[in-house]
């Protein structure tokens, strides 16, 4: 089994959401010792965000791209085959000022790509990745999870979905910024749910 483990908290290990998904991480080891798992710490490692000339180097024809932005490409594809590759998915994903934190913006830009991760049809876009199972480990300071405020859930349900996964379990720890008994009660709960 490839597990692909995907932090984009802005503190790395110490953010709320990487606590979750190493709980996560840890009940899947020990339920599948032999799983390989691959780690994207988008804190510790970012991922550019687009530019022009990234944009670029993914619309030039392969035959035709300078040195550089062959990088460029072969980076989003060592991205695409990672997740392509794996048979299960855990996201540590925290809001930021009611969105998902930038450094995964970075990662899902180099992701979505027309004709290898979706295509675009007369009925609409077909996602071209298989499906499976994406546990979302979401870490708030505030109660969002239902309310109109929490733009976070349904853009990441979009996105997965665009690309052809649907099997998403969300893991809410909310109120992590309204005391520390609030705190220690939701990621209690919450690591109760991930196990």
């Amino acid at each position: 089994m490839n597990i692909l483990v995907i932090k984009s908290s802005v503190f790395s290990d110490g953010g709320n959401s990487s606590t979750l998904v190493n709980a996560k991480v840890e009940a899947l080891k020990a339920e599948h010792p032999e799983a390989t798992i691959v780690e994207r710490d988008l804190g510790a490692n970012p991922i550019p965000h687009l530019d022009g000339d990234r944009v670029g180097a993914f619309f030039t024809p392969a035959d035709q791209r300078s040195a550089e932005q062959q990088q460029v490409d072969d980076f989003s594809m060592t991205l695409i085959d990672e997740l392509k590759a794996a048979d299960q998915v855990v996201l540590g994903l925290p809001m930021y000022n009611f969105g998902i934190p930038s450094q995964l913006k970075s990662w899902i830009d180099h992701v979505a790509r027309a004709g290898i991760t979706f295509r675009y049809t007369e009925n609409g876009s077909i996602g071209l990745i298989d499906d499976k199972p994406v546990t979302v480990l979401a870490a708030r300071g505030g109660l969002y999870a239902g309310t109109e405020n929490d733009t976070v859930t349904p853009y990441i349900k979009l996105f997965f979905s665009f690309v052809g996964i649907t099997d998403l379990h969300f893991v809410f720890a909310e109120g992590l910024n309204m005391g520390d008994d609030i705190k220690a009660k939701a990621l209690e709960e919450a690591k109760a749910a991930i196990s």
